[in-house]
């Protein structure tokens, strides 16, 4: 058979993501700072759109379906694409969602059963800045110098990989003030968050080891001694001088010396270390952060026992098409190129104002699915967090996983126990044994710690033990896993830990 080119004709079907469907999917993932910056830059570049400061509309105005609605149907068949670094890659099923057929949106929907959320839309409002990195962008009034909070935030994510303990940990980093101290108590963030006084101070430990030395402490006093402990040179005559801080500040040399146990020499000494030590350990670094975390979702609880969310106003771009200015202009245009400039002005703002819509929906649908999968953390706290991942979220709500990854990135919700990032509401599973219901790894953490902190120096518990306790309790782990847990716990081996107790036993004596 001879091999020769040729020429075919073939037929077949084909989806074309069009740039401005793929922002659209863009947009879910952007934070409400991101967005505001964006919708500045499209209020600057089409004339067409405008703010809707009277906020009559119930959610980006009345626009109508124009040039879009093509678009928007083949969107619902569309599969998902992720863009990255100009590639599209296919992930199969479709986000067929996003744009749904329009329906009326109610102030308030209740879904039915004694697990309903009632669920309030919000109305969006119109702020921020530029969206490009130039001279006039939002990046330019950004504070230039890495901030404490930022970087003891880096050094959180490296250092707890607890999802439960990091939202603690979060909370003790932004109760840190400019000068380095944790100026909120631990009793105030422990009934919040609902976790016991004891585990917030397991964390704050861990964040007092962070660099600068001396941060997160609770007075000058632990300030100091975090700085001598790091220098290996708390020993007892020290401890005192530093728990009789106002001897040291009157110059009563003969009270310490005595109180200490020490000569002239030592006294002096001792106090010429302490003032080479830093009271302020924050003040190398810059102000507050720039950035301030707002929500984008409120929770709040009903009379009822169900709980509210509402969307935040404050976060949603609120927008309106002027089709007055759009047939007005429309009548004056002449050359092709003006009236093509006036039709893809018209296309793109239906396109955003609709884009704006869906995504607070979306946004609004996941928060409310959250709750209603997590409903025991917002009620009883940390340790009642149950194991979710992004499937189920999206099966439940008829959505694609990488929506919801989308929708819960760089995106926060508030109640009475403070400020979370929704990503981390989803955590894993650990089985139950027989057919009981899992437990979330988290809750298993806690477990584990209680187990750990209530034993005895006659009767520490090896990882084996502990795996028997649990699967007495109904869970099922492995011994590996509690050896994981426990170490990402920071807390050290049976063997330490009985030598540890044993110790401080003699100690006590």
């Amino acid at each position: 058979m001879a091999i020769m080119p040729r020429m075919e004709l073939r037929q077949g079907q084909s989806l074309v993501m069009t740039p401005q469907l793929l922002q659209a999917i863009k947009l879910l993932q952007l934070s409400h700072l991101e967005l505001q910056s964006f919708v500045e830059g499209e209020l600057e570049r089409n004339p067409l759109l405008e703010r809707d400061e009277a906020g009559e509309g119930p959610f980006a105005g009345d626009a109508p379906a124009g040039p879009l609605a093509a678009d928007a149907e083949s969107f619902a068949r569309a599969e998902s694409l992720n863009t990255q670094d100009g590639m599209e890659t296919r992930l199969g099923t479709g986000l067929d969602n996003v744009f749904p057929a329009e329906q009326p949106v109610p102030a308030r929907a209740e879904a039915a059963g004694p697990d309903s959320l009632p669920i309030t839309g919000g109305s969006y409002g119109a702020s921020g800045g530029s969206f490009d990195e130039g001279p006039d962008g939002y990046e330019s009034n950004l504070a230039t110098e890495l901030s404490l909070h930022d970087h003891l935030l880096a050094q959180l994510d490296l250092a707890v990989t607890d999802p439960a303990d990091r939202m603690i940990g979060r909370h003790l980093v932004d109760a840190v003030d400019d000068s380095g101290y944790l100026a909120e108590p631990l009793a105030e963030i422990a009934l919040r968050l609902g976790v016991p006084v004891a585990r917030v101070e397991t964390v704050l430990a861990v964040v007092q080891g962070f660099d600068p030395c001396g941060v997160a402490a609770r007075n000058v006093a632990e300030c100091l001694a975090i700085q001598l402990r790091e220098r290996d040179r708390f020993d007892p005559a020290m401890q005192t001088l530093v728990a009789n801080l106002p001897l040291v500040a009157k110059r009563d040399f003969a009270a310490l010396k005595r109180l200490c146990g020490v000569d002239d020499e030592d006294v002096a000494d001792m106090v010429a270390e302490l003032r080479r030590l830093d009271p302020k350990p924050g003040r190398a670094f810059g102000g507050s952060a720039a950035e301030t975390v707002v929500p984008d979702v409120f929770i709040r609880a009903a009379p009822d026992g169900s709980w509210l969310v509402d969307l935040n106003p404050d976060t949603l771009p609120r927008l309106l098409v002027n089709q007055t200015y759009h047939a007005r202009v429309s009548k004056v245009a002449r050359s092709d190129e003006e009236k093509s400039f006036i039709a893809e002005c018209l296309q793109t703002a239906n396109w955003l104002t609709r884009s704006l819509e869906q995504r607070a929906r979306t946004i609004l649908k996941v928060a409310s699915e959250i709750v209603r999968q997590q409903d025991g953390f917002f009620a009883h706290g940390i340790e009642h967090l149950r194991p979710l991942n992004l499937k189920t979220v999206a099966d439940a709500i008829g959505m694609h996983e990488s929506t919801v990854s989308r929708v819960t990135s760089n995106k926060y919700l508030t109640c009475s126990r403070g400020v979370f990032e929704m990503k981390y509401f989803f955590s894993a599973a650990i089985a139950a044994t027989g057919y009981g219901e899992a437990h979330s790894a988290e809750a298993v953490r806690f477990r584990i710690k209680q187990m750990i902190d209530e034993e005895s120096p006659a009767d520490v518990l090896s990882d084996d033990a502990i795996v028997a306790k649990l699967k007495a309790g109904g869970i099922d782990i492995a011994r590996r896993t509690v050896a994981k847990y426990r170490e990402s716990l920071r807390i050290p081996s049976s063997m330490e830990r009985r030598r540890e107790k044993v110790a401080m036993a003699h100690a006590g004596r």
